[in-house]
């Protein structure tokens, strides 16, 4: 690969395009993370859930909510990849320490994180659809349908409906994601064994990806238990707390298996298709160069 290719820069939403492409591979995870997270009590594990879906409802229910997910990627992804990446590109990289990264990353997952709610909401409440009773089912047709039926029923600001969670977890999922992604490939490029290749991208979004887990687990719990509740179901943020607290520590963490095995491909295919979107379709710097 040309040196040219490897120093080109992102355009601005190839972080969108790349996390699009990574939905629709892990919606399937995605799904059964719901349904697992938006159990009061354990009844059934990853696989059981899985293979109780299937046998139930048929291979294609685990991507309920897909044109949602879809939807949620190009506003909240989109909006957290552009805004980080802006910010790189505006600053001195030779004085870009970890902490800055975890700064920018921060602001851009809160940017990220409030754009995103209204698609991730329907997206958990058409996910959560196939567990419920045939005449408790909200039967969103796709996001679209979903987010007018939301606004005309029960209000526009209902679409916002646990937005404190989404923002605080894109605020953690940006920086465990794009912050630790960045300074993890720039330290195994420092060694001289890793080149700017596949193998770099896999190990650095693999990594990225386990801490992206344990930093958004518990807030990740929350955001989905406020998004499927019913109206008047929880009286404030404390009481949905308190609500989960019941279920010991491990209550805040349900999930986590499947949380991680479905955020770690998803990770590592989101910065795969980046890169290469950076590499084969990105700017190229001398070009930047002159224009400047």
């Amino acid at each position: 690969m040309s040196e040219d290719k490897k120093k080109r820069v992102a355009k601005w939403y190839f972080g969108g395009l790349g996390s699009c492409g990574a939905a629709c591979i892990t919606h399937p995870l995605d799904t059964i993370k719901v349904m697992l997270q938006t159990q009061q009590q354990v009844k059934m594990g990853m696989g059981q859930m899985a293979i109780h879906v299937v046998k139930t409802q048929g291979f294609f229910s685990l991507y309920n909510g897909l044109s949602a997910s879809l939807l949620r990627q190009l506003t909240y992804s989109t909006t957290r990849f552009g805004i980080y990446e802006y910010m790189k590109s505006v600053s001195d990289p030779n004085d870009m320490t970890f902490v800055k990264r975890v700064g920018m990353a921060a602001v851009a997952g809160a940017a990220g994180g409030l754009v995103g709610t209204p698609a991730d909401m329907v997206n958990v409440r058409m996910q959560n659809d196939i567990k419920l009773p045939l005449e408790q089912r909200r039967n969103y047709s796709n996001a679209v349908h979903g987010l007018f039926s939301v606004a005309k029923q029960e209000g526009v600001g209902k679409l916002f409906n646990g937005a404190t969670m989404a923002t605080s977890r894109a605020v953690f999922m940006t920086i465990g994601q794009l912050s630790f992604y960045d300074q993890i490939k720039i330290l195994l490029l420092s060694t001289g064994f890793f080149q700017d290749n596949l193998t770099t991208h896999f190990t650095s979004s693999l990594v990225a990806a386990g801490f992206a887990t344990l930093l958004t687990q518990p807030l990740d719990v929350l955001k989905t238990r406020s998004m499927n509740a019913k109206p008047g179901e929880f009286k404030s943020l404390g009481d949905l707390i308190m609500h989960t607290a019941k279920l010991g520590p491990a209550g805040f963490f349900k999930g986590f298996i499947p949380a991680f095995f479905r955020l770690g491909p998803h990770t590592i295919l989101t910065f795969v298709f980046f890169e290469q979107l950076r590499m084969n379709f990105g700017l190229n710097p001398s070009y930047e160069e002159k224009k400047s």
